[in-house]
């Protein structure tokens, strides 16, 4: 397992290189920890496929450079990193059996056969592929595919990191849940460190300790699911985490108070704002307040989806979603209220801080 540091990487696959947006991957200085469950979490053509691959020696970064454990490991193979890698489709042998192709990465390294068979039948256990240990790889189905492929990446005991590219795409929705269950299981045994790429929010909340979201080639905010959630440190975090995403209505601020069309807003502070020039408050749908008091909506739908009902109104000229428990009163003369606890304001799409000791600060 490897702690490792990513210095001022920038990476570009063409040759002109005069425009930050020429960038396909913008600035990425951060520090992972060793052991750590990491998401690689946004939509395609973020840079996190990019940025996995980086890390991994599958590409060479343009600028800056990779350390694992303080050793510059910037222009040093795969197999020299030492990197198990998991892609999107399984890569296994379709002539060996099960067994042996979770074998071959302990086998092509001289490990002992006695340490080989330990190994493989604790993990062929694990991924629930015992009964299928002397059956040829061809016949078996997409996700006992994948399923070897996960197991091959998970066999080795030295790895300094193991990546996953979007590794349960082919997998049905129900074998997605356990295998993601499997992985947590085996990181808290195992103490791996993994990075695992996704655009599906779902996996990534209940992959990792920590969720790094990427959005237009760069990150945008790491931060444990509670984090990304309750301060979102973009707008763009706000709309891609949570269903409904994050309420964001275009507003003014004066000190302690914002406005949002005619509606006058209390916060518990007053942000830090220098001047930018686009300034928006953000509140989830869960902080939205339905009542008979406080700020006029027109309601327009109401989403039934079990134990609980989406809301769709409007706040003036502004769209707004509420979420209500399913035996929720909606009033004929619906009003809303925000929970000051849930208010975000932001400036140039990114979240500024407040200066209210109440709220620490930040």
């Amino acid at each position: 397992m490897a702690r490792i540091n990513l210095e001022h990487i920038r990476h570009a696959y063409g040759l002109r290189l005069s425009n930050p947006n020429d960038y396909a991957l913008k600035e990425v200085h951060h520090e992972w920890n060793d052991g750590g469950a990491y998401a690689l979490l946004g939509p395609s053509g973020c840079g996190k496929t990019t940025l996995l691959n980086i890390i991994s020696g599958l590409v060479q970064p343009s600028e800056g450079r990779i350390l694992f454990d303080g050793k510059d490991v910037t222009h040093l193979s795969t197999q020299e990193r030492n990197i198990a890698q998991v892609f999107q489709f399984p890569v296994i042998y379709d002539t060996m059996t099960v067994y042996d192709n979770l074998a071959f990465p302990l086998r092509n390294r001289r490990i002992p056969e006695p340490e080989v068979d330990r190994r493989v039948r604790e993990i062929i256990e694990m991924i629930g592929l015992s009964d299928w240990a002397k059956k040829k790889a061809r016949g078996l189905t997409a996700d006992q595919k994948q399923k070897i492929s996960l197991g091959r990446g998970l066999v080795r005991s030295d790895v300094s990191a193991i990546l996953f590219d979007e590794p349960l795409t082919v997998i049905d929705p129900h074998m997605k849940w356990v295998l993601r269950s499997q992985l947590k299981l085996i990181h808290k045994q195992f103490g791996f460190t993994m990075v695992y790429v996704t655009h599906d929010q779902t996996e990534a909340l209940t992959f990792a300790d920590k969720v790094v979201v990427m959005y237009d080639g760069q990150i945008v905010q790491i931060g444990t699911p509670a984090e990304l959630f309750e301060r979102p440190s973009h707008t763009f975090v706000g709309y891609f985490i949570g269903s409904p995403g994050m309420n964001v209505m275009p507003a003014t601020v004066t000190g302690a108070m914002a406005s949002v069309g005619d509606q006058s807003i209390a916060l518990s502070g007053a942000p830090k704002l220098a001047g930018q020039s686009k300034i928006e408050l953000g509140i989830r749908p869960e902080f939205v307040r339905l009542g008979r008091e406080g700020m006029p909506v027109t309601i327009s739908k109401v989403e039934d989806i079990g134990r609980q009902k989406i809301v769709r109104a409007q706040l003036g000229a502004q769209p707004i979603a509420i979420v209500l428990r399913e035996d929720g009163e909606i009033p004929a003369d619906a009003r809303v209220t925000f929970d000051p606890a849930g208010i975000n304001i932001y400036a140039d799409s990114w979240r500024v801080s407040n200066s209210s000791p109440a709220n620490g600060g930040t």
